[in-house]
């Protein structure tokens, strides 16, 4: 897999599609980041690391809003082939402050809204709305 993030986003996006209720995805420590940020925003239920140490995996329980999915669409914005960076001035806002871009920095992975307030840039990973 070249792409981990993007494998996460799109298995989210196709459960959703499918009407499922929980995604199996595998296990990294950037992908449980990303999704403590889709849970605080309440993008998803709730989520839980599940199996054996080398085969860990992450079970993502999805929420829907009567009856359609919170999440509605994800671009993956910064590629393997090509990175994006951005300054704390230029981050930019997914439909006009309705939707959510979600940013690794020098302190983490945070959201568009928390890199503002601590004034950090760096590499645009996704944007979900």
């Amino acid at each position: 897999m070249t792409d981990p993030i993007a494998d996460l986003l799109i298995r989210i996006k196709n459960a959703h599609l499918a009407k499922k209720a929980v995604v199996l995805v595998p296990h990294s420590k950037v992908k449980l980041s990303i999704l403590k940020i889709l849970l605080a925003e309440g993008y998803i239920e709730s989520f839980t690391v599940v199996g054996e140490e080398p085969k860990l995996e992450i079970q993502v329980q999805l929420k829907y809003v009567r009856k359609q999915p919170a999440l509605s669409g994800v671009r993956r914005l910064s590629k393997p082939g090509r990175r994006l960076y951005v300054s704390a001035k230029e981050i930019p806002r997914t439909l006009a402050g309705y939707g959510l871009t979600i940013l690794s920095t020098n302190r983490g992975i945070l959201s568009d809204t928390d890199a503002r307030k601590q004034n950090v840039g760096g590499e645009l990973l996704c944007k979900i709305w």
